[in-house]
């Protein structure tokens, strides 16, 4: 069975489309558009044949064409937009990094380091607080909109990131993490809504993955500090814990330039005003409307769909209403895959990983520094991969990998400590795995949850992920000294590896693509009932994929699980998530 997926507003005739956009204009104010509107209601309609189209100037259809051709020509505003947004979660990676240097010392200056529940305690309190706060993110974004909710936030990663260098106990150290905790869980479901809602739909994971990039850039940086202060001896963590706040500072002042998110302001019935962010966002007027009107027609069928939701009606709709549950488990997957790669362990004890393996102190940080340098790059190959071959295809692709290198470093702990190759072995490894991770796993968590949600459940569907998210980052966090003490790095690692063939599975079943798709394409997509997803899977795609690959049967042909009629992917440049 193929599911077709058709674009809303395909079979309405040229008259009757230029009527509705005639009306449109009169109801909410763009008197003075109209002629502008209705030409953009008929190129959403039809965004194949915009050359066909005798109303547009040759100029207008110069646009139109160079957004196929130029996808990543865009205003400047737009990619100002994104890398402000993405400074605060710069703090994430830096303080995750701050706090693995800090491993090395503040244990042993609070007299805890023979009480490894306890470090772990201190080491996940912001995810801890994170998986809970995320759920804020809701009122507050109705409230404050996309900007405001990142103020505020930013100054949760301000003052309690300096209070962590003046603690002079282990909890007072540990309620500055709780209270950074509480702005990052709001942060991270905000920031990456932020990008999805203002992003053309055929970049949006290339642009979106500057999210995760931001976080490998302050994890990077963090290591470089790290190394830096570790010459300070005893007092070193304090420095290495609280210069995370510096990303912040620029971000209070610099996100009220930004243009506030078009469907933000959509969803709030500001139209003006998301016409004139949307004319800031792309490259002709024409775009602005065509995009403006699209994202209405979406946001009607959306509120004729959940009209008079209320915020706890939401959150039981995530598991109540199918297409909504679909996307739910969708994102529960890729969060949860997330952790289960193991990156989080590595960013938070690699110093201490990279000491059990025989280095010293400083040897180990200099080795985290090069993890974040890897980690950092390879960020990059995403930037065109994610939406080209996929986001579902490159964690298939990039899983296995991780796997068999967790593996390989956990048999190279068990190489004689006198061996020359054990070290370098053992490095090389760890950096193989965050050269698979970068470009995978680590962009797509982000990318994916904020687009597979519709309009009106965003906040609370980003809210769900960010908790599942952060609750395994907590478990895994809160364990692994313990189970690092208990079963050396070996068992340690050979556990993640296990973790990764079980993440494989769950997005070969239950993770369908969303590249380049617009928000109708994916309310249609979710609609397919998962276990009609996983049975393409096993019983269609394996198959030819056997055929293909395996046998090299050429002819074998694959039948889609969509048909994609009267909706373009590639073409529909600039529709947004």
């Amino acid at each position: 069975m193929t599911y077709r997926i058709i674009n809303p507003l395909k079979n309405i005739s040229k008259a009757i489309l230029c009527q509705q956009a005639a009306q449109f204009c009169v109801e909410y104010g763009f008197q003075d558009h109209k002629q502008l509107f209705q030409m953009a209601a008929l190129v959403a309609q039809n965004p194949d044949e915009f050359e066909e189209l005798e109303e547009l100037s040759d100029e207008e259809r110069f646009c139109l064409r160079r957004e196929i051709t130029h996808k990543w020509h865009l205003p400047a505003a737009l990619y100002y937009t994104v890398f402000i947004t993405s400074l605060g979660a710069a703090i994430q990676g830096w303080d995750n990094t701050g706090a693995n240097g800090a491993n090395l010392s503040f244990p042993e200056e609070f007299g805890i380091a023979d009480r490894p529940w306890v470090v772990g305690c201190v080491n996940s309190a912001p995810t801890v607080l994170g998986l809970m706060s995320a759920w804020l993110s809701d009122p507050l974004n109705d409230r404050f909109g996309r900007r405001g909710c990142i103020f505020i936030t930013g100054l949760f990663c301000v003052f309690p990131v300096l209070g962590q260098s003046f603690t002079r106990n282990w909890w007072e150290l540990l309620i500055c993490r709780m209270l950074l905790g509480v702005g990052i869980g709001v942060k991270i479901t905000t920031i990456p809504i932020m990008s999805a809602e203002t992003v053309p739909a055929n970049i949006r994971g290339g642009l979106g993955i500057s999210y995760q990039t931001s976080v490998a850039a302050g994890i990077f940086i963090g290591f470089v500090c790290n190394l830096a202060f570790y010459p300070l001896g005893a007092d070193a963590w304090r420095y290495q814990l609280g210069a995370a706040f510096i990303p912040a500072v620029p971000l209070l002042f610099l996100i009220w330039l930004v243009p506030e998110s078009p469907r933000w302001l959509l969803k709030k019935g500001r139209y003006t005003e998301s016409f004139a962010s949307f004319s800031r966002l792309r490259n002709s007027p024409l775009q602005a409307a065509r995009d403006l009107y699209y994202a209405h027609a979406q946001l009607v069928a959306e509120q004729t769909a959940f009209a008079g939701s209320t915020y706890r009606g939401r959150i039981a709709e995530l598991f109540t209403a199918p297409r909504l549950r679909r996307a739910t488990l969708a994102s529960f997957i890729v969060m949860a895959a997330q952790q289960f790669s193991g990156i989080g362990i590595i960013a938070f004890y690699s110093s201490t990983i990279f000491t059990q393996a025989g280095y010293s102190a400083r040897a180990s940080l200099t080795a985290s520094v090069g993890f974040g340098a890897v980690n950092f790059l390879f960020a990059f190959p995403a930037l065109k991969t994610i939406d080209i071959f996929g986001r579902r295809n490159l964690l298939l692709l990039t899983f296995p990998n991780m796997a068999w290198c967790l593996f390989a470093a956990a048999v190279c702990f068990k190489i004689n400590a006198a061996s020359e190759l054990r070290l370098p072995l053992i490095a090389f490894f760890i950096f193989l795995f965050t050269a698979f991770y970068s470009p995978g796993i680590g962009p797509v968590p982000a990318v994916y949850a904020s687009e597979c949600f519709p309009l009106s459940h965003r906040e609370s569907g980003m809210a769900w992920s960010i908790f599942v998210n952060n609750t395994f980052s907590t478990v895994l966090g809160l364990t692994f000294p313990s189970m690092l003490a208990e079963f050396g790095p070996t068992g340690a690692f050979c556990f993640y590896g296990g973790l990764n063939l079980v993440a494989t599975v769950m997005i070969f079943l239950g993770l369908p693509e969303t590249k380049q798709r617009t928000l109708e394409e994916l309310d249609q997509i979710f609609s397919v009932p998962t276990s009609r997803h996983a049975a393409y899977q096993l019983q269609t795609w394996l198959p030819w994929f056997v055929r293909r690959y395996v046998r090299w049967d050429q002819a074998a042909e694959l039948e889609p699980l969509y048909d994609l009629d009267g909706v373009t992917r590639e073409h529909f440049a600039a529709g947004t998530a």
